[in-house]
């Protein structure tokens, strides 16, 4: 090798290593979410505003089944292995802007057999015929040399979205699982307000045998007997209904665990109490839900990224320099077999540059447009910090309200029961009329209905809190 192109190498890959700082584009900086200090205080009346517990929150509700639904949940929804897959498809895209880091390099060969025209090669040639065979073999290689970082941006950008795609798989997770307890809740909720409807059943059909036996004795007209049937009647009707709805959410269950419907009547048939919040909860503070929030730590990585691709359009603006060269074994004569002879060897190799000096302002016009949706990325990332705050401070009111509806609930039930008992000893003695047991009973059915609907609602208020929280989200390592 002669001491011209050495020095042209030379001089080439000085300047590839002095300008690799060379970076053009914005450098991204963290955007400041601007949360409160704090949640509002009436928001959290009952609530630990110290650090959350939130990896394994349904293990709090002390429910083993619907802690072993989640871990089969996890491992067996459709929804959580699409995401994987989306992750999968983020990493084989960082690998592919990755790989222009590094030469490209192609093994060629060819085989072509060609006839020249004589006004090319006149008949009078001699030694060479009109008809040959020409083969080629070898490889050829270029390099771009990144000095204006259009590369390095791009691998960046790539690996932003790779966190982002991570990120929405937690997001995923942290949704499904709230699905899960959510609907675990409703079934157990669903069970008991069925309890409920048949011991209401029982007692209406105690009272209607009384009333036909004061009928029968004269004591009553037969219209009380006829409004206690449709009092029954009325209580029997609602029980299909709720019966109903627990097959379709155990249907629900099924399909979030990946299985099919009808799969855990089995497991669910067995009724147990609605899962009870834990007495100590913890919500941390605003600070800690933009660590959490799998949503808005996605929002704010495809930010990221999105900045980066600002980087890639605005080194277009700029030369594009590259190295290439071509080692080839070519022969116009003889056989395939001949062509790896020593004197069939061609190469070549230098930089190379192009300089797009013209495109009808296309080159510019891509860079604003990038910057345009970067910025739609930054309003959506604030746009997203804001509704996960709303999100919490509902939810944290929910639950609180929620308790409070309960507590008065059980209070109403207890007082419901005593008034049925009195009233009914009333009836039989005559010193009240039917209308008042009829209003007392209905009154009784209503109030338990809504009192175990409202334990119910209590829970999912809760889990609804350690969602909005981003609770359930796991690490990377639990991930993969």
């Amino acid at each position: 090798m002669g001491a011209a192109p050495r020095c042209v190498i030379f001089r080439a890959t000085l300047v590839f290593l002095m300008c690799q700082g060379c970076t053009v584009g914005p450098d991204y900086i963290r955007p400041d979410p601007a949360a409160p200090d704090a949640w509002r205080r009436k928001a959290v009346r009952g609530l630990r505003t110290a650090g959350a517990d939130l990896q394994t929150w349904w293990r709090r509700l002390d429910d083993p089944l619907l802690n072993d639904l989640i871990e089969r949940t996890r491992q067996a929804n459709f929804d959580v292995k699409q995401a994987l897959a989306r992750v999968m498809q983020s990493r084989s895209l960082r690998a592919i802007a990755a790989g222009e880091r590094v030469p490209d390099i192609d093994a060629v060969g060819s085989y072509t057999r060609a006839r020249i025209s004589e006004g090319i090669l006149p008949p009078a040639t001699g030694g060479l015929k009109r008809t040959e065979n020409f083969y080629t073999a070898g490889g050829i290689a270029s390099w771009e040399i990144d000095l204006w970082g259009r590369i390095r941006r791009n691998v960046e950008s790539a690996d932003y979205s790779l966190e982002a795609a991570f990120e929405d798989l937690r997001d995923v997770l942290v949704v499904l699982y709230a699905d899960v307890a959510i609907n675990y809740v409703q079934v157990r909720t669903l069970q008991a307000r069925i309890q409920f409807a048949e011991e209401n059943v029982k007692r209406q059909e105690a009272t209607l045998v009384l009333t036909a036996d004061r009928f029968k004795a004269g004591l009553v007209p037969q219209l009380d007997v006829r409004q206690a049937e449709l009092n029954l009647a009325r209580t029997e009707s609602s029980i299909p209904r709720l019966k109903q709805t627990l097959k379709q959410t155990a249907h629900r269950l099924e399909v979030l665990s990946g299985q099919n419907p009808g799969t855990l009547y089995e497991e669910l048939s067995e009724i147990r109490p609605i899962p009870k919040p834990p007495d100590d909860i913890g919500v941390g503070v605003p600070a800690d839900l933009i660590r959490q929030r799998p949503d808005i730590r996605s929002a704010e990585r495809r930010l990221a990224a999105q900045t980066a691709q600002i980087g890639v359009a605005t080194a277009l603006l700029y030369p594009q320099f590259t190295l290439f060269g071509d080692f080839l074994f070519e022969s116009a004569r003889g056989s395939l077999s001949g062509i790896f002879r020593a004197g069939n060897i061609s190469w070549s190799y230098g930089p190379s540059f192009s300089w797009n000096i013209f495109d009808g302002d296309r080159i510019r016009s891509n860079i604003r447009f990038e910057e345009a949706v970067a910025d739609e990325a930054y309003f959506d990332y604030r746009q997203t910090v804001l509704e996960a705050l709303e999100d919490v401070e509902n939810s944290m009111v929910a639950y609180v309200r929620e308790c409070d509806r309960r507590d008065k609930l059980h209070d109403s039930v207890v007082a419901a029961k005593e008034s049925v008992d009195l009233v009914t000893t009333l009836y039989r003695t005559g010193l009240v009329d039917f209308q008042n047991v009829l209003d007392m009973e209905r009154s009784l059915f209503e109030q338990q209905d809504e009192f175990v609907s409202s334990r119910g609602t209590v829970t999912t208020n809760l889990i609804n809190i350690y969602r909005a929280l981003g609770g359930g989200g796991p690490s990377q390592q639990e991930l993969m």
